[in-house]
């Protein structure tokens, strides 16, 4: 796969020749822990621009005008240290619909989200700030910051595939000392799973692998990892030792 370092200058190269403004928003979604955030600090390691990341719950304060303010220095900062890339993770936090139940922390939640939406495409010239959220329930998402000109590319992060799934398992076991284990196997094992089920699987089959006072890990630690990993998932539960 060709590096983002690589990819990115020629793609805006590109646009430029033929006149066409490169997208201002890039909006991630998708089932929790298949690699949202990940993927933002792959764009940071690999852009060549000032990279801000913010929290949504981050913009959500108790009294007024505070998250509004704060949403307005943040841009502020981004416009200074230009080119920049704004990251707010899991903005549903601040981002939701606009409903009127009366509440002053609801009306509070709606003064950040106006002034969100102002600064990504409002009367003022953002400049070279480009802007980048990702979140696991688009469908709550208001409609105004979904449209064209401030999230302009909706990019769904599906479930890994087998081979894809098989990269993550080789990713997260490769300082692993194993024995006899297909993680081709433990990848058709896996159906539907996250990138962060895997990683727990991997951590898991080495803590079986500990119980039993093993050298290395088996492809028996596999199989119960992934058995145990799936049952924690349905019941919602975790063990701990």
């Amino acid at each position: 796969m060709a590096r983002l370092e690589a990819v990115l200058p020629e793609l805006v190269e590109e646009l430029g020749r033929v006149g066409v403004e490169p997208p201002k928003g890039i909006l991630l979604y998708g089932a929790p822990g298949t690699g949202k955030t990940l993927i933002a600090k792959a764009v940071a390691h690999e852009a060549h621009a000032t990279f801000i990341r913010m929290s949504g719950s981050e913009l959500v304060h108790k009294f007024i005008g505070e998250g509004a303010g704060l949403v307005r220095e943040l841009f502020q900062l981004a416009r200074e240290r230009a080119p920049a890339i704004v990251f707010i993770d899991e903005i549903d936090a601040v981002g939701s619909m606009r409903t009127n139940d009366g509440t002053s922390g609801s009306a509070e939640v709606q003064r950040t989200l106006m002034q969100l939406l102002a600064e990504m495409d409002g009367f003022d010239n953002r400049g070279d700030v480009r802007i980048m959220a990702a979140t696991n329930r688009v469908d709550m998402l208001d409609p105004a910051l979904l449209r064209p000109g401030r999230f302009d590319r909706l990019i769904e992060i599906p479930l890994p595939d087998p081979d894809s799934r098989l990269e993550i398992l080789k990713i997260h076991s490769r300082n692993m000392h194993m024995d006899d284990v297909s993680l081709e196997v433990v990848s058709a094992m896996t159906d539907k799973a996250t990138g962060a089920e895997l990683q727990a699987i991997c951590r898991e089959a080495g803590m079986m692998a500990v119980r039993r006072e093993a050298i290395s890990v088996g492809m028996v630690d596999f199989t119960i990892a992934v058995k145990k990993v799936r049952l924690d998932k349905m019941s919602d539960t975790r063990m701990y030792i």
